[in-house]
C-alpha cells in the first residue's frame, strides 16, 4: 500500500519550529513525513509528540553521505553514532542520501566507486537495523559508455541498497521516470513526486508540469513502493503547496 508523505525541505522557508511545522503537514492529510535538516533544533521528545497528534509515521531521512561514512576522525564516528541514535528514536528506519556531486557520474571508474561506497555503507547501516537508499537529481543521468550513469549505479549495487526515484528530476534528466522504475522496482523504495517544467527547468506544483503522474503512481504501485513523498524545490507559498502536494497525490491514488 502506498503512503503519502512529505519532504520537510518544502517546508524551509516557514518559521517556525519543527513541531509546528508537523502540525501543519498533519492538518493537510499526510501519512508521514521524511525529515531533512533543522531536525536537531527542537527537542526530540517535542518532535514525538508532534508526530503523535498528527498521526504521522516517519517515512525516511535525507542524511548527508558525510555524516554516515566511517573515518579515522573520531569527531565523524561521534556524529554517526548521534545521527543513528536521534533518528532512531524518531522512528526513522531507512536513510536516504540526497546527493553527490555531478562529478561522481563522469565515468565508468566514478560511478563504481559510489556503488562500492553505498554498498559499503548499506552494511554499516544494516548492522544498526537501518536502511540506505540514494535520491537521484539529473547529474545521474549523465551518459556513461552509452547509457545514464543511474543504470550502471543501480546495476552495481546490492540488494541492501535502495532507490528514491525522484521523478522530476529524472524527466529533466531526460528519463522517463515511470519506465524507470518499472525496471529496477525491486530496489525503489520511495517515490519521491515532484514536477518540473522541463522547457524552463524549474520546479512547479505538482500536476502542472510535464511529469506524467498517473504513469509515475502506477509504476510505484506494481513496484511495491512504500512511500511517495512531496516535494517542491522553491514554493512561493509553501503551505499552498503543502496542501496542494496532498489533495493531488490522493486524487491520483483513487
Amino acid at each position: 500500500m502506498l503512503d503519502i508523505a512529505v519532504q520537510l525541505y518544502t517546508l524551509r522557508s516557514l518559521d517556525a519550529p519543527l513541531p509546528e511545522r508537523l502540525d501543519r503537514v498533519g492538518e493537510a492529510g499526510y501519512d508521514g513525513v521524511e525529515f531533512a535538516y533543522r531536525v536537531r533544533e527542537s527537542p526530540v521528545e517535542d518532535v514525538l509528540a508532534a508526530l503523535d497528534r498528527n498521526d504521522l509515521d516517519a517515512a525516511s531521512a535525507h542524511v548527508p553521505i558525510e555524516a554516515l561514512e566511517d573515518t579515522p576522525t573520531e569527531a565523524l564516528e561521534d556524529e554517526f553514532d548521534e545521527t543513528v541514535d536521534l533518528y532512531d528514536r524518531l522512528g526513522v528506519d531507512t536513510f536516504v542520501v540526497p546527493w553527490l556531486d555531478p562529478e561522481h557520474f563522469e565515468s565508468a571508474a566514478a560511478v563504481d566507486a559510489v556503488a562500492a561506497r553505498l554498498n559499503d555503507l548499506a552494511g554499516a547501516l544494516g548492522a544498526e537495523s537501518i536502511r540506505l537508499a540514494y535520491h537521484n537529481h539529473d547529474q545521474e543521468f549523465a551518459p556513461v559508455d552509452g547509457a545514464p550513469a543511474i543504470e550502471r549505479l543501480i546495476d552495481r549495487t546490492d540488494d541492501r541498497v535502495g532507490f528514491e526515484i525522484d521523478v522530476g528530476w529524472a524527466l529533466a534528466g531526460g528519463a522517463d521516470p515511470a519506465a524507470l522504475i518499472d525496471r529496477h522496482g525491486d530496489q525503489i523504495t520511495h517515490v519521491h513526486a515532484a514536477d518540473i517544467d522541463v522547457d524552463r527547468g524549474e520546479s512547479v506544483a505538482l500536476g502542472e508540469g510535464d511529469v506524467d503522474l498517473d504513469a509515475v503512481v502506477a509504476s510505484a504501485r506494481t513496484a511495491d513502493a512504500e512511500w511517495l513523498v512531496y516535494e517542491h524545490d522553491d514554493p512561493e507559498d509553501p503551505i499552498g503547496s503543502l496542501e496542494n502536494g496532498a489533495e493531488t497525490l490522493r486524487n491520483a491514488l483513487e
